[in-house]
C-alpha cells in the first residue's frame, strides 16, 4: 500500500475548504473561554475625564510651593454629578474613582496631610499630576483592546465589562462526533467479562482534547464491527457533526471495515495512508461541508493523529492558529529513530537557560498503546522520514502539549 509524505498530508489538510468562520453573538456571562469572532474597538478615551486614583485632596500643584495651608471646600465622592472647581488657595477633599474638580491638576494622598480648622496642613508634597489618572490612561478611542481570534480569559471579559459589551460575537463551537469502533471495547463502568476487552479511553481522551480547544463533543457511542451498525452511526454522527471522529477499523484486519463505510456514505477520501509512526492508517474524508478523520485505535496512535490532522481542523474552522505548532527544542540525549517514517515520539519538554529542552527519561518504548508517555510535561518530538541518530544538542521539532 502506497502511502504519501507527513508534509503532503498537511499540505492536502490545508488546502481542504472550511469556509467562512461562523459565528453567534453570546451574553458577556456565557463568554469565557470563547474565541472572539470580532475586533473590540475603544468607542471612547478612557478615562474621558482625569480621574483620582486614590483618596486626596484635589488641588492646584503651584499652590504647594506658595502656601503652607489650604482651604478645604467641600467633599467630590465619586459618582458625584457635580465636581466643583478649585482656585488658588483652596483644595476640595476627593475620593478613589472621582472625577478630579475644575482647575486642579495633582491630588494629594490623605496620608500626606494634616486636617485643622477646615484647612489641611501641607506635610509631604507631591510631584505635579501625583494620583491622577489622565485622559486615555487605560485608552484612547480607536484602539483595538482585543483582536479578533482570542481566547477570551478573565482580563478580556473584565475589559468588555468595562466598555459596557453586554453580548460579544465569537467563534461557534466546532461539533466533533466522536466514535469508537470494535467490538472488543468496553465503556468505563462496564463489567469486563474476559480479558479480550479493552476500555474505551479513546472516547474520554478525544472529548478532553476538542472541549480544551474550545469545541463542542458529541459523543456517539461504541459501535461493535458490523458494517451495518457502523454505517448507520456514521450517518447519524454526520447530521450532528461538523467532524466525524472514528477510532479503529481503519487497518488492514479481516474486521477493520471503516475504511470501506467511509466511501459507501458518499464521502470522498482526501487521503488515506500516511508515513507516520504511530497512526499510519489514519484517513481523511469530505462529505459537502463535514469531515470525517478516522483514526486507529491504539490509545497514544488515536491522539497522535488527532492533533496532527483533526485539532487544525477545529482551529481554521474558530479562525484561530493551530495551537500545535512546532516549536524549536534541543536534545539533552542521543535519539535513535526506529523507522524510515516520520515519528512523533513522546518526550519530556523543559525550559531551562532561555530555551527548551528534550529528554526521554521515564518514557517507555513499544507498542502505540502506551498513554502513559504523554503524562507529565509531554510533547510530541518530530523526527522527519530522512532522519535516523540524532546527536544530543540536535536542534528538533516539538509539538508542545
Amino acid at each position: 500500500m502506497s502511502m504519501i509524505s507527513y508534509e503532503t498530508s498537511q499540505n492536502m489538510l490545508s488546502l481542504l475548504p472550511m469556509g467562512a468562520v461562523r459565528s453567534e453573538r453570546v451574553f458577556l456571562s456565557s463568554a469565557l473561554g470563547r474565541i472572539l469572532a470580532e475586533d473590540i474597538v475603544a468607542g471612547e478615551d478612557y478615562p474621558s475625564h482625569p480621574t483620582a486614583s486614590m483618596d486626596g485632596y484635589a488641588l492646584r500643584h503651584a499652590d504647594l510651593a506658595e502656601f503652607d495651608t489650604l482651604v478645604i471646600e467641600g467633599d467630590n465622592p465619586a459618582g458625584a454629578d457635580k465636581i466643583g472647581s478649585v482656585i488658588s488657595g483652596m483644595c476640595i477633599k476627593t475620593f478613589t474613582g472621582s472625577l478630579m474638580p475644575e482647575g486642579s491638576d495633582t491630588l494629594i494622598p490623605i496620608e500626606n496631610v494634616r486636617v485643622q480648622e477646615g484647612e489641611i496642613v501641607i506635610e509631604k508634597p507631591v510631584p505635579i499630576g501625583f494620583a491622577v489618572r489622565p485622559i486615555g490612561e487605560s485608552y484612547r478611542e480607536g484602539e483595538t483592546l482585543i483582536a479578533r481570534g482570542t481566547k477570551l480569559g478573565f482580563a478580556q471579559i473584565g475589559v468588555l465589562a468595562g466598555i459596557n459589551r453586554v453580548m460579544v460575537r465569537v467563534a461557534q463551537r466546532p461539533r466533533v462526533a466522536v466514535v469508537a469502533t470494535g467490538s472488543e471495547i468496553l465503556d468505563i463502568g462496564e463489567e469486563s467479562r474476559h480479558a479480550g476487552q479493552i476500555r474505551s479511553s479513546n472516547s474520554y481522551t478525544l472529548q478532553a482534547l476538542v472541549e480544551n480547544l474550545g469545541g463542542e463533543c458529541v459523543q456517539m457511542g461504541i459501535v461493535g464491527d458490523d458494517k451495518k451498525a457502523i454505517m448507520e452511526r456514521f450517518d447519524e454522527a454526520l447530521r450532528s457533526s461538523d467532524i466525524v471522529v472514528s477510532t479503529g477499523g481503519v487497518s488492514v484486519g479481516d474486521y477493520d471495515f471503516v475504511k470501506h463505510i467511509v466511501p459507501k456514505l458518499g464521502a470522498e477520501v482526501i487521503f488515506k495512508g500516511v508515513n507516520i509512526k504511530p497512526g499510519q492508517h489514519v484517513m481523511v474524508a469530505q462529505r459537502g461541508e463535514k469531515f470525517i478523520v478516522s483514526l486507529p485505535g491504539f490509545a497514544y496512535s488515536s491522539t497522535v493523529t488527532f492533533i496532527l490532522y483533526v485539532v487544525p481542523m477545529m482551529a481554521r474552522m474558530m479562525g484561530i492558529a493551530n495551537p500545535c505548532e512546532p516549536i524549536e527544542a534541543t536534545l539533552k540525549t542521543p535519539f535513535a529513530k526506529r523507522s524510515n517514517k516520520s515519528e512523533f515520539t513522546a518526550c519530556n519538554l523543559t525550559f531551562e537557560e532561555g530555551r527548551y529542552w528534550v529528554d526521554f527519561e521515564g518514557k517507555k518504548t513499544g507498542s502505540s498503546a502506551i498513554l502513559t508517555n504523554l503524562l507529565g510535561d509531554a510533547a510530541l518530538m518530530i523526527c522527519g522520514e530522512e532522519d535516523s541518530e540524532l546527536d544530543a544538542g540536535t536542534q528538533v521539532r516539538v509539538i508542545k502539549l
